[in-house]
């Protein structure tokens, strides 16, 4: 007869950290700052800078704009949950929904926007470039654009009918380029416009 063996004291104490979900989510303190959970994680990011604010209202106006015109779909702005899945809740600074998705319009965005957008700020880098970029990723977002301020650099990553994103795309203000989109017909924003006076304080 086999006899089990004793528990090693090691590890008798060591539990898997519960992952949060979207009922937690609705806890967090209205504290000014923005409080996302991704994979049941709880991250929080302070109150963003002055040159982070100028970038996102201006993608906000452009894109804006550009739907007054092209009533392809609609931009909105952070704050707003978008929830992808119940581990899931994030606020992208900007985000676009195409008509085609229009379903997951609700109180807040239940499901992957056609377009996420995140201006890194200090601290952000890391979970903009892989953590978010992952989960978008995962729940079927079809561009991702990551703005870089302090470089006046746009990078884009999408998808082209591919299950997974391509390698980004980097878009430069600092040679003329302009942001365009297969998804916006017509879309096209000058990064020198876009970056001007923009730089980090």
């Amino acid at each position: 007869m086999l006899k089990s063996r004793p528990m090693d004291p090691r590890t008798a104490t060591r539990t898997t950290p519960r992952k949060l979900t979207y009922n937690d989510y609705v806890c967090f303190p209205v504290d000014g700052q923005r409080h996302e959970l991704i994979d049941g994680e709880h991250y929080v990011t302070p109150t963003p800078r002055l040159s982070h604010q100028r970038l996102v209202g201006r993608l906000h106006v452009e894109l804006s704009n550009y739907f007054e015109h092209t009533p392809l779909g609609e931009c909105f702005v952070a704050p707003l949950a978008v929830i992808l899945s119940d581990h899931d809740v994030v606020e992208p600074d900007v985000l676009v929904v195409l008509n085609d998705r229009r379903q997951i319009l609700q109180e807040y965005v239940h499901g992957a926007p056609t377009v996420a957008i995140e201006v890194v700020s200090p601290g952000t880098r890391r979970r903009d470039e892989r953590v978010k970029r992952d989960l978008y990723e995962r729940a079927g977002v079809l561009e991702y654009w990551i703005v870089y301020p302090e470089r006046g650099v746009v990078r884009v990553a999408r998808r082209n009918g591919h299950a997974q994103f391509e390698d980004a795309i980097e878009r430069s203000a600092a040679v003329c380029d302009s942001l365009t989109s297969p998804l916006l017909p017509t879309f096209k924003l000058p990064l020198t416009r876009l970056f001007r006076a923009s730089s980090a304080r």
